[in-house]
């Protein structure tokens, strides 16, 4: 089952900006000159968040696909409001994406049938899209260098938007190049060094 045309949003507002941030951290992100699309009130705002809304990045993109647009920020902050991340203000540390509130937050504010699904076999995602249209799951954030062997799998969420039996698309938030970046086409047995086997169906 597949979904056609979803708009690709990355996390950075400048989408090539994945490789300064691996360099550099956040710190980078101070530098993007499109920050404020971001809805960050500053730029050091910005630069904090950025680095942890690969989540809001993909539900971003699935209200594209209905034909809304919000700054990412803007969800980020909603989200908070509900537990999807904790902030600590003494180190300035932010915790999440938790999935729980995040599924109370998307059905309350949008209407989205959502899920937290754990125990996810790699084999099961075309099946799972034959129900709901997306499916965020949680990865390696290596899965850019598929080649690669990971050191561990999740810590990263990506959007699929399609899945066959032998193969899998889909839009990751912090890919470094085009090809790394939206529709992004993997062998399923690839996929699966990186997939936590957990994540959230997300439908209209």
């Amino acid at each position: 089952m597949q979904r056609d045309s979803v708009p690709y949003f990355s996390q950075w507002e400048t989408a090539d900006m994945t490789l300064p941030v691996l360099a550099e951290g956040s710190a980078a992100l101070l530098r993007d000159p499109l920050w404020q699309r971001s809805g960050a009130e500053t730029v050091e705002d910005y630069a904090r968040w950025a680095v942890n809304v690969c989540g809001m990045a993909c539900l971003k993109m699935v209200l594209a696909a209905r034909g809304e647009i919000h700054p990412t920020l803007a969800l980020a902050r909603a989200c908070t409001a509900y537990g999807g991340y904790v902030v600590n203000e003494l180190d300035a540390s932010i915790k999440g994406l938790i999935y729980a509130p995040f599924v109370t937050y998307v059905r309350e504010h949008f209407g989205l049938a959502a899920e937290t699904m754990t125990g996810v076999r790699t084999s099961a995602i075309p099946a799972l899209l034959a129900e709901r249209p997306f499916f965020i799951a949680s990865v390696n954030s290596g899965i850019r260098w598929p080649d690669r062997v990971p050191p561990s799998k999740g810590g990263h969420l990506v959007l699929v938007t399609a899945a066959s039996p032998e193969t899998i698309r889909f839009h990751n938030p912090s890919g470094h190049d085009a090809a790394s970046q939206a529709d992004v086409t993997m062998p399923l047995s690839v996929f699966d060094r990186f997939f936590a086997n957990r994540g959230i169906a997300v439908g209209f």
